[in-house]
């Protein structure tokens, strides 16, 4: 269990990196509040990675910090990047769930108990992404503007 919640921080960190790198693209581009929505997105996924990290600590482990992978950083366009957040989500709850898996496995109810409330939100990631692609979708030409500036406003 330790070994897989170890990989899941790795996989919280380069969540937080890929977000960030999004941000960054969209400040590039003067989209500051698209840039804004994915800088809380990266915050958010630092903030799982602490989580996880205290939870293994509790627990009496041992936290293994390793390299994380290089980010995408070339981007075409917010559908693009939309999509791609979306399919990357996807690919996190399929991780979670495994851990879920795993913890049920090794007859782990605390780390079952620990690991169910990324499985609620992951539903919750899940659907702001298919939201938010089609908003993008929807404000093709200057009316993403409008979005951007909704965007901005995320707590």
């Amino acid at each position: 269990m330790q070994s897989a919640i170890n990989e899941q921080i790795n996989l919280e960190m380069f969540s937080a990196n890929t977000y960030l790198s999004m941000s960054t693209y969209f400040a590039q581009q003067g989209l500051d509040g698209f840039a804004h929505w994915y800088y809380m997105q990266y915050k958010e996924e630092l903030t799982h990675a602490e989580d996880m990290m205290r939870y293994v600590i509790t627990r009496g482990g041992k936290v293994e910090i390793k390299a994380v992978a290089a980010v995408e950083t070339e981007f075409n366009s917010p559908l693009e990047i939309a999509e791609k957040a979306y399919h990357h989500e996807c690919l996190v709850s399929e991780k979670i769930e495994g851990l879920v898996r795993i913890a049920s496995e090794e007859k782990d109810m605390p780390s079952q108990d620990f690991f169910w409330k990324y499985i609620r939100e992951q539903v919750e990631e899940e659907a702001n992404a298919t939201n938010l692609i089609e908003r993008v979708r929807m404000a093709e030409g200057a009316a993403i503007l409008f979005l951007d500036k909704e965007l901005a406003a995320r707590q």
